[in-house]
């Protein structure tokens, strides 16, 4: 999958889709989202995000990568935002079961790899805790910086890892009782947006190969960062579920 890099300045001018992201690192939210748009097929054009960038600040808002801008409408920066932004650009193929039930559990499921406390900012707090008491994950400077961004306490640090490790065996379980049920999908019988969340997110704990993402040794070996307890929870179907995935639904290499 290639993505097509613009300045802030042209994208302003530009129709259409426009996303920003994070340059060089494969953030499982801005992964997700392009994702979501490979499968339905949407056009749009990247910009990398950059903190000091005014312009920037003025058109895609105050807010953390992935950013998208569709036309001239607001700025939709949440992950469910950007999935019903996808949803009404293209309707099929469609990653929101018409069942309500079955939407609520992918937007439950959705929320816990995404969310606030879900997976990603959980695992993020675990990195940061561990880069400050010298662990692995984050370098030290960066693991200060994220912990001012993302609310990070001693507290919260502590608890990280208990929350991945369950988040992670309810994940497993989910899969197992699909697998039993006769599906490969976390919910149902068809591919939705819970999968694809699914599958991004196990990149923060064993990235794809060099080959499929070549992103810089430095940030490898800080997903790579693993404790006994969170190693032991990292069922193998998380993996099998995203080669899965990757292999008929969504797009590789990795687009940096």
């Amino acid at each position: 999958m290639t993505v097509q890099y613009v300045s802030v300045e042209e994208a302003i001018e530009r129709d259409g889709l426009r996303m920003v992201v994070v340059g060089g690192v494969p953030s499982p939210w801005g992964e997700a989202a392009k994702g979501i748009f490979h499968i339905k097929g949407i056009p749009w054009l990247a910009v990398r995000l950059a903190y000091d960038s005014e312009p920037l600040k003025a058109w895609a808002g105050q807010r953390s990568a992935p950013v998208a801008v569709y036309e001239q409408e607001r700025p939709r920066g949440g992950w469910a935002e950007i999935l019903l932004l996808a949803e009404r650009l293209a309707p099929k193929p469609s990653l929101l079961p018409v069942d309500p039930a079955q939407r609520a559990l992918v937007f439950g499921l959705a929320h816990e790899l995404c969310g606030e406390a879900g997976l990603g900012w959980s695992r993020r707090l675990q990195l940061v805790h561990a880069g400050i008491h010298d662990g692995g994950g984050f370098p030290k400077r960066v693991a200060k910086y994220l912990a001012k961004k993302y609310g990070y306490s001693p507290v919260a640090g502590e608890s990280a890892g208990a929350r991945v490790i369950a988040l992670l065996g309810m994940l497993t379980d989910r899969l197992k009782a699909q697998r039993e049920a006769g599906s490969r999908y976390y919910v149902g019988d068809s591919l939705t947006a819970a999968d694809v969340y699914g599958a991004t997110f196990t990149g923060m704990f064993n990235p794809l190969p060099s080959e499929q993402c070549a992103m810089d040794a430095t940030t490898r070996s800080v997903f790579e960062t693993q404790d006994d307890e969170t190693k032991a929870a990292l069922g193998p179907i998380l993996f099998e579920h995203r080669d899965m995935m990757y292999a008929e639904h969504l797009a590789l290499p990795l687009s940096l």
